[in-house]
């Protein structure tokens, strides 16, 4: 940790100790350089960066929370913490005590603005090998983080992390027909793979070239990694949250040790692996690995401090933050267990179905029954294990409660995605399949 960093912390909270019961302060310096392409053409290149602190006290049993970006006038930023605590909520739970944490730093060089730039033009150039009238956008984004967290009870901790983001898309417009196809990928170190990025996007293209038909009915469906994190993994990550749960509003609230889905279906959080690893979360408790659902059992659900006080139990270590705004339970890596046939084989075992790709949104219509209903933005028709054309205007709906007592299998192969999901395709039997003419 800085010199500089652990004095605005220790500052803070000897400032704040003054006036307070307890203090918790977080501090955040943050740098993103994108670099964007749209059109075939370069459109933006700059860098942002963002520092701030945010503090949440405890007075006379209430917490009171305020942040700023400006670091030359904390005392002001304390005093705007104990007055919203007059108003603020019961604090029915302790700040993060007794630990301490300091990253070792092993600095990974960042390729510079002009190779990004050089590489930008190159992928655009591949894609239009391919199809000159697409309109090709490419975005970089190469991002170093630094948070930091100290509590008036012992707890002195920074985390310090590195990405870098390429995403590759292009739009393809034949007459009222529009057609967007786009692949990303995040790393940790190095750079992404983007001849991986090319070959995804251009495939797409080419199982789109074709149109299909579906009728409305009940169909195999399989999503891929990407439509599984946002659909399925998206769903489950909701309503494995301590604050829905608590809350009442998560179909899985009482269902401990039942269970619900197939024995397939395993979800956990390993928080050591992957781009988003943290030895601890936002409020500076640590981190650890998880199982949610085991075999279809539910296990468990993830807390911060806040929700897990008033559950009746201790955090997971979920507490995280966007920014400088209170904490709230997250997971950092959401990852679905891989089963046992391959990607592949799982599309070769289709009679007559659909591959959802992207979606339009999230699209979950009823979480508390645990349903989903999304729009395909990209989806393709399979036929006898043959992927035959592109469906347009269809939509996909279920529960997940059926869907997994209707599961074929999970992809052996799993992928990451956005840094953060760690996900395998899933094949289902039956699900409802929408198509508007």
């Amino acid at each position: 940790m800085t010199v500089a960093t652990q004095k605005i912390l220790e500052n803070l909270i000897a400032e704040a100790k003054n006036s307070t019961n307890a203090a918790e302060a977080y501090y955040l310096s943050s740098e993103d350089t994108p670099i964007e392409f749209e059109n075939n053409r370069l459109k933006t290149l700059q860098t942002k960066a963002q520092q701030g602190v945010a503090l949440r006290v405890i007075v006379n049993g209430k917490i009171g929370f305020a942040s700023s970006t400006d670091l030359n006038r904390l005392d002001e930023l304390v005093a705007a913490a104990v007055q919203t605590a007059e108003i603020g909520e019961v604090a029915d739970f302790e700040f993060a005590s007794n630990f301490q944490y300091q990253p070792e730093i092993n600095p990974d060089p960042q390729p510079t603005t002009d190779h990004l730039v050089q590489i930008g033009d190159r992928l655009i150039s591949q894609v239009r090998e391919y199809n000159p009238e697409i309109l090709v956008g490419v975005d970089f984004h190469v991002r170093s983080t630094r948070t930091a967290i100290a509590t008036s009870h012992g707890v002195l901790a920074e985390n310090q992390r590195r990405t870098m983001s390429a995403t590759l898309g292009g739009n393809l417009v034949k007459g009222e027909d529009f057609l967007q196809a786009y692949s990303y990928e995040v790393v940790g170190t190095g750079e992404p793979d983007y001849e991986r990025l090319v070959q995804q996007v251009i495939q797409k293209y080419k199982w789109a070239e074709r149109s299909a038909n579906i009728e409305s009915g009940i169909f195999p469906v399989l999503f891929t990694p990407r439509a599984v994190a946002s659909v399925i993994g998206g769903l489950f990550d909701t309503i494995l949250s301590g604050q829905v749960v608590t809350q009442k509003s998560s179909p899985l609230a009482d269902k401990l040790g039942q269970k619900l889905f197939s024995d397939r279906l395993s979800i956990f959080e390993d928080p050591t692996i992957g781009v988003s690893a943290t030895k601890f979360d936002d409020e500076g408790t640590p981190t650890t690995a998880k199982t949610f659902i085991e075999q279809g059992v539910v296990k468990g659900f993830y807390w911060d401090r806040k929700w897990a006080a008033r559950a009746g139990l201790t955090s997971t270590g979920n507490g995280f933050r966007g920014g400088l705004s209170r904490p709230s339970p997250d997971t950092s890596n959401f990852c679905i267990a891989a089963g046992k046939t391959s990607y592949a084989d799982l599309i070769s075992g289709i009679k007559e179905g659909i591959i959802v790709d992207q979606v339009l949104g999230a699209g979950q219509s009823n979480q508390l029954a645990g349903e989903f209903s999304v729009n395909l933005d990209l989806g393709y028709k399979v036929v006898n294990g043959e992927i035959v054309g592109r469906v347009k205007n269809t939509m996909v709906a279920g529960s997940i409660f059926e869907a997994f007592q209707n599961l074929v299998d999970l992809s052996s192969e799993t992928e990451w995605i956005g840094g953060g999901a760690l996900m395998p395709a899933i094949l289902f039997a039956q699900l409802g399949v929408a198509s508007r003419s």
